[in-house]
C-alpha cells in the first residue's frame, strides 16, 4: 500500500474506503460490512464517513465492520456545520464516537462550512484534541479563501487535510487550491474519484484503460495516487469492486500516461469556484 504522510506525521493508506450512502439499506448490510472487512485486509485501512451519511447509520456499520481490528484502521468521521460550535460540537462528536465503538476519532473534519465562525470550529476540536476524543481534525469542502483565514487562525496550522471533490473530470483545484495546500504540506482528500460511477463511462478514459489494459476505475484511481499528497476514498459496497479498485495500486502510470489522460481531461486554464457533490 501506498502512504501518504499527514503535517502530523501521522502515515495514512493512500487509497481507503468512503462510506457515503452505505448503511441507508439493511438488506445489503452484511454485504457492506464484508466488503468493508475485505477493503481492510488488502490495506485499504482509511475509512471515510459522517455523521450526516444516513443519520449516523454509516458510523454504526462502520462500527460493526471494524469492530475486533480498531488497532489496523484510521477513522475519518465529519461534523455537520451547524454543529461545529463549541456548544454542540462534543455532543456530536461523543455521539459519532458511540455508534463507531471507538475511543477515539483519528481524524475529525469540519464537513463544509457554515454558519458557526472558524476560529470557534477550531476552538471546539482542539477542546476535543485535548479531552483524547480526536487525534487529529481537518476540513471538508473549503476553498482557497477559506484555508488562508482557516490557516491564520491561532491553531488553524494545526489542519491535517482538506477533503474535495477531485478526479479526472474535476480538476478545478489544480489552479489554486491544490498550489496552496501543497506549499504548506497538507494532503489533499479527494472523495468521489468516480465521480459516483458517471466518470468510468466516459468514452476517452474507456479507450484509454483498454489499451493499457486497465479498467476505467483503475485508471481514475491510479491518477489520484500518482500524487504523493492525495488520498483517494472510493466508496463501493461490491467486493468484486473494491477488488478491482485496490489493483490500481499495481498500475501506476508513467509520465506519458498522464500525459495522455490530460489530453482527455485538460487541466484548469482559469481560476473556478470550488466544485461540491
Amino acid at each position: 500500500m501506498k502512504h501518504v504522510t499527514l503535517p502530523s506525521g501521522d502515515l495514512v493508506a493512500a487509497l481507503g474506503q468512503g462510506t457515503w450512502h452505505i448503511g441507508d439499506e439493511p438488506a445489503r448490510r452484511r454485504e457492506e460490512i464484508d466488503c468493508l472487512r475485505r477493503g481492510i485486509d488488502l490495506g485499504l485501512t482509511l475509512i471515510d464517513t459522517a455523521e450526516m451519511y444516513g443519520d449516523g447509520r454509516s458510523e454504526a456499520l462502520v462500527g460493526e465492520a471494524i469492530e475486533g481490528r480498531r488497532h489496523e484502521v484510521f477513522i475519518v468521521s465529519k461534523v455537520y456545520p451547524h454543529n461545529a460550535s463549541r456548544r454542540s460540537m462534543h455532543i456530536s462528536c461523543d455521539n459519532s464516537l458511540k455508534r463507531l465503538r471507538i475511543d477515539a476519532i483519528d481524524l475529525y473534519l469540519l464537513h463544509w462550512q457554515g454558519n458557526v465562525p472558524l476560529a470557534e470550529s477550531v476552538e471546539a476540536f482542539e477542546a476535543l484534541r485535548r479531552a483524547g476524543k480526536i487525534r487529529h481534525w481537518g476540513v471538508s469542502n473549503l476553498d482557497t479563501a477559506l484555508m488562508r483565514e482557516l490557516h491564520d487562525l491561532p491553531a488553524g496550522a494545526a489542519v491535517q487535510t482538506d477533503q474535495v471533490l477531485y478526479n479526472l473530470g474535476r480538476r478545478g483545484i489544480e489552479w489554486d487550491l491544490l498550489p496552496w495546500l501543497r506549499e504548506r504540506r497538507i494532503p489533499v482528500m479527494a472523495y468521489s474519484p468516480l465521480e459516483e460511477g458517471r466518470l468510468v463511462r466516459r468514452r476517452g478514459l474507456a479507450e484509454f484503460a483498454k489499451r493499457h489494459g486497465m479498467t476505467p476505475a483503475q485508471v481514475a484511481i491510479a491518477w489520484l495516487l500518482a500524487c504523493d499528497d492525495v488520498i483517494a476514498i472510493p466508496k463501493t459496497a461490491s467486493r468484486k469492486r473494491l477488488e478491482e479498485n485496490a489493483l490500481a495500486l499495481e498500475h501506476p502510470l508513467t509520465t506519458a500516461q498522464l500525459h495522455e489522460l490530460d489530453g482527455h481531461f485538460p487541466p484548469p486554464t482559469r481560476p473556478s469556484p470550488l466544485e461540491m457533490i
